[in-house]
């Protein structure tokens, strides 16, 4: 790590701490943009304004919140839910998040041959979609091999929509469109039709409030259930590119999200400590409750330090490089994910439970 790595990740602190700040005004609160939000819009405002006078040796230090700072916020989130919490959703968020993915996967594929789309855009675009945004996309890259410009329309293209559902969402929540729904089956649609997990996150916070958190945790919980299917996912593509490349040899790599397992460690330690506190250890248990709050504001601010860094690296340019197709076929998925989402959580949710 040089000097110029810490001028980005402090550039992106600034832009973070701005949002925190901006979030905070009663103008702001009222359309429920959290940090998160209020964080990515400054970053894309920075991407295609300031970014093009910024020293190319700092995006290491964007890169680094865009990704290593996610997945610490992730993982820290950890701490705001139980085990508990993940049985009641087990059984439906398992249901409802295989057939997103295979569904969505499935009609990427006939939808990219269609509009006659290079293999390699299609199955990262389709993955991005299916699984967790730019996360997946990544993972595929190095078993598709495929190129530096293909990967970011890629990305961009799950960045755009995700952050399109980060508004769209609490809107549909706040103006009633979704009280056929319970706040669960709202969690559950919520978490198995958003791109990113930290737009998971911000679409979550901004339709709780600080004393219920069914939504966000229920969100959470059925996307990590859908980040967890990457590992089957990579594992099939790399199979076909295989059998398709045979003649080429060699083996790809797999991409394992680790940090969906450090996650799932943090709910089981929480879930301990919260047994323990209920025991009757008073005194820990008001440093406990104390402790975790000071977790809840880091972990806040981690994936706000997150979104600000991917909307810095969503750029006009690299939409107009990428022609339209891309998004043809990433729109097109965004119209399965939001109507057939809900279809699902409105009437296959109930009947499963």
């Amino acid at each position: 790590m040089n000097r110029d790595f810490f001028y980005g990740v402090f550039l992106i602190v600034v832009i973070s701490v701005a949002a925190w700040l901006i979030s905070t005004i009663p103008a702001v609160e009222s359309l429920s943009f959290s940090p998160l939000i209020v964080g990515i819009i400054l970053g894309m405002i920075y991407a295609n304004t300031l970014r093009s006078k910024q020293p190319q040796s700092w995006n290491e230090g964007l890169k680094f919140c865009s990704k290593r700072m996610l997945r610490l916020g992730i993982i820290l989130f950890g701490f705001r839910l139980t085990f508990q919490n993940v049985v009641e959703v087990g059984v439906p968020a398992l249901i409802v998040d295989a057939i997103v993915v295979s569904v969505t996967l499935l009609l990427g594929c006939w939808i990219g041959k269609r509009l006659g789309m290079d293999k390699e855009t299609t199955l990262m675009t389709s993955a991005g979609s299916a699984i967790c945004g730019a996360a997946a996309v990544l993972g595929v890259e190095p078993i598709v091999k495929g190129e530096s410009a293909k990967t970011a329309v890629s990305v961009s293209t799950v960045v755009i929509f995700g952050t399109l559902s980060m508004f769209l969402y609490p809107i549909l929540y706040k103006t009633g469109m979704l009280d056929a729904l319970s706040d669960q089956q709202v969690g559950i649609y919520t978490g198995s039709s958003l791109h990113e997990v930290a737009h998971v996150v911000g679409a979550g916070n901004a339709m709780s409030s600080a004393t219920d958190l069914t939504i966000a945790s229920t969100s959470l919980i059925v996307k990590m259930v859908r980040v967890i299917l990457l590992v089957p996912v990579l594992l099939i593509i790399s199979y076909m590119v295989t059998k398709d490349k045979s003649s080429e040899g060699g083996k790809s790599s797999i991409t394992i999200p680790w940090f969906a397992i450090f996650f799932l460690l943090m709910i089981g330690v929480n879930s301990l400590m919260k047994g323990f506190c209920e025991d009757g250890a008073s005194a820990f248990s008001s440093f406990y409750t104390e402790a975790i709050h000071i977790i809840k504001i880091v972990s806040t601010f981690m994936l706000t330090m997150a979104m600000t860094a991917l909307g810095a690296d969503t750029s006009i340019d690299k939409f107009k490089q990428a022609g339209a197709r891309p998004f043809l076929l990433a729109g097109s998925l965004y119209v399965w994910l939001v109507v057939g989402g809900y279809l699902m959580a409105r009437f296959l949710v109930p009947a499963i439970q």
